[in-house]
């Protein structure tokens, strides 16, 4: 098996003769699927996705901020085969994760908090990885039973949210589930705390019958409830203005007026869910590495801050985390203590405005000015004498320009 990356994983097999069909194999493939943990499992045409201009559409918007990969590669998103040459059908998978909130065991006042999907003892990468690699060596045993397997070789490849693919559009396709007007996808048993991946493949499974409707009905609890008011109508979101995005996905410091909106998310952002009717019924028996682990529900904002690059490594190395880099959640934290207020983290700021990195200088500059210190002044002249990062004097020059002046 030759592999595509990290996140992704191809196959090509020579194929035998055998008398399993390509119904009954696709029957088999869906309950293998349910034995490796996956909650549902469907399978859908590999067709060019119906919204795909809508795609292209929101990216011409702006509304990817940052995310520069999706302009890079967006006409891979036009169709399944950019990411398996001959792709016929996709089966599609969802993984739910624990709807508990990652601080309902904790008394500390100064705990951020942590989207859901992320707060788990394993990364869901490594976890779903392995499975789709299960789940494909079980397809090419299987298919090389069938008369099929004479004629034409299997290849398959198995993706987790990094192939140019929109899988939320497929899933719908599947008939897995809507695309609810807060983007995500919503499945009448699973809610939307789940993870989606995808199995495609050159073979013509039998695909499942999809039903197009929409439940969200006349509800708007995602759209007006959004801190960051991020969606600009149902079913489109600013990803720029939205929390994960602002934690996770944006490298430098997020605006001025969105930072006390983000309020005590330390790393992505669950509103949206929490306030959804259907994720009153989300399971909370899942699988035991997506349950809320201690080293998360337990850590405090302080903590973070105080973390060195080799102990950040070792907390968070093969976890979400990993992809906002101690800079970014570091970021975060000093954002949070400065919206709760957390005047235990004063000391440990007013050390990282000596850090090597700008982005953390800068962070603990902003957190420590919205601290009510009467020391401030004093805390940052240092830094007006000899800073050097722009992000940095961008700051100072703020907290200057907006302080009262009788403080």
């Amino acid at each position: 098996m030759a592999s595509s990356g990290n996140s992704d994983f191809l196959s090509a097999t020579p194929a035998t003769n055998a008398p399993l069909t390509l119904v009954e194999l696709s029957k088999g493939l869906k309950r293998q699927a349910g034995l490796l943990g996956f909650a549902e499992a469907r399978i859908t045409p590999a067709v060019e996705p119906g919204q795909y201009s809508d795609f292209l559409d929101w990216l011409n918007q702006g509304y990817a901020g940052e995310m520069s990969y999706l302009e890079s590669r967006k006409e891979a998103y036009q169709h399944p085969s950019f990411v398996l040459e001959g792709v016929r059908t996709i089966l599609v998978l969802a993984l739910p994760y624990s709807p508990q909130d990652s601080r309902s065991e904790t008394k500390s006042p100064s705990t951020g908090r942590i989207a859901r999907y992320a707060v788990g003892s394993i990364d869901y990468h490594d976890w779903i990885h392995d499975r789709l690699k299960r789940l494909g060596r079980w397809l090419e045993q299987q298919y090389s039973l069938t008369a099929e397997s004479q004629s034409q070789p299997l290849a398959w490849r198995g993706i987790v949210d990094t192939a140019p693919l929109l899988e939320r559009e497929f899933a719908q396709l599947s008939g897995m589930g809507w695309i609810g007007k807060n983007t995500l996808l919503l499945n009448r048993s699973l809610g939307s705390y789940f993870f989606l991946a995808c199995l495609l493949t050159n073979l013509d499974l039998s695909c499942d019958t999809a039903e197009a409707q929409d439940h969200c009905g006349s509800c708007r609890a995602c759209l007006d409830e959004c801190p960051t008011n991020a969606f600009v109508k149902p079913h489109v979101m600013d990803a720029s203005r939205c929390i994960s995005y602002l934690t996770i996905e944006q490298r430098g410091m997020p605006p001025f007026e969105l930072r006390q909106a983000i309020g005590d998310w330390l790393y992505g952002c669950d509103i949206c869910q929490e306030v959804c009717p259907w994720n009153r019924k989300a399971p909370s028996l899942v699988e035991p590495a997506f349950q809320p682990a201690p080293r998360f529900t337990e850590l405090s904002v302080r903590e973070i801050l105080l973390m060195t690059q080799e102990q950040f490594r070792s907390h968070f190395r093969q976890t979400p985390f990993w992809r906002a880099k101690r800079r970014g959640v570091i970021r975060n934290a000093a954002i949070v203590a400065a919206n709760l207020r957390a005047l235990d983290c004063v000391e440990p700021l007013k050390c990282l405005l000596q850090d090597d990195d700008d982005l953390i200088r800068a962070a603990s500059v902003w957190s420590l000015t919205q601290m009510n210190l009467p020391e401030i002044e004093t805390i940052l002249e240092p830094l007006w004498q000899n800073e050097p990062s722009e992000m940095v004097r961008a700051e100072l020059q703020h907290f200057r320009n907006t302080r009262p002046r009788n403080a």
